[in-house]
């Protein structure tokens, strides 16, 4: 078996930066441009930074758990590394496109691994139209917000929001009100992956919206366009007995 050469990237906590020292002595480093695979060591909230700043590069990212959640992240174990990278299962995700147009300065275009998100931006409850494919589903949605996220993403702020957990290739998104008033027993959809989302905002003069694509915000949104980009894929490796796939499966009979 080849052992892969390996990159090795921290957050910014100290458990993460002498995590990345002992790696180094003990295994060496190659840049991330030329490595076969790159080590993100933090939790997963890092490994959502860096997906996105090899974005478009699909480089193979192995996480390994120096943080609090970790859900992204294989166990934290130091020996027999490049071994265990070797034998890891590559999940391959396609990020979400936002493209938000807005009250004054244009349109803004974002990538999305985990969600996009609208928000309503001061007291009044946003007021949002959805349309899937060209067609009217909601004429008004009156709420905090709004998102449509990525299976991957499925166990972020999607669940936090009440929204259901999606497999790897099922080929769906889920579509999830946050602290919906009216229709109040609205609780979201699960939309075909080829789907084009358009989220109106109504009053927006009155009612400001920002739309989040994970971490990057547009303030003051009229409308937002999501689609799956399938011309953009990213690479996640896992152990074989910690797959990305079992843990979403498992995570649903979590009590």
């Amino acid at each position: 078996m080849s052992l892969p050469r390996l990159a090795f990237l921290a957050a910014d906590t100290a458990v993460a930066r002498e995590a990345r020292d002992r790696l180094v002595a003990r295994y060496g480093e190659t840049a991330p441009e030329t490595a076969d695979a790159i080590v993100a060591l933090g939790g997963d909230g890092f490994m959502l930074e860096t997906q996105h700043r090899f974005l478009g590069q699909n480089r193979p990212i192995y996480g390994m758990n120096c943080g609090s959640v970790g859900f992204l992240m294989n166990d934290h174990r130091e020996e027999d590394l490049p071994e265990r990278v070797a034998r890891a299962q590559a999940a391959v995700l396609h990020p979400l496109r936002m493209r938000a147009e807005t009250v004054i300065d244009g349109a803004a275009e974002a990538l999305a691994i985990n969600e996009v998100s609208l928000l309503r931006e001061q007291r009044q409850a946003a007021k949002i139209r959805i349309l899937v494919d060209g067609t009217v589903r909601l004429p008004e949605l009156i709420c905090d917000g709004v998102l449509i996220s990525t299976p991957a993403g499925s166990t972020a702020y999607n669940l936090s929001a009440h929204g259901p957990i999606v497999p790897l290739g099922a080929n769906l998104l889920p579509l999830t009100p946050i602290s919906a008033f009216r229709p109040r027993r609205w609780r979201g959809a699960l939309l075909p992956a080829s789907s084009e989302v358009v989220f109106e905002v109504l009053e927006a003069e009155k009612r400001p919206v920002a739309a989040v694509a994970d971490y990057t915000e547009v303030r003051d949104v009229l409308r937002v366009t999501v689609r799956e980009d399938r011309d953009v894929s990213l690479t996640m490796l896992f152990d074989p007995d910690h797959s990305l796939s079992e843990r979403i499966i498992a995570e649903q009979f979590t009590v």
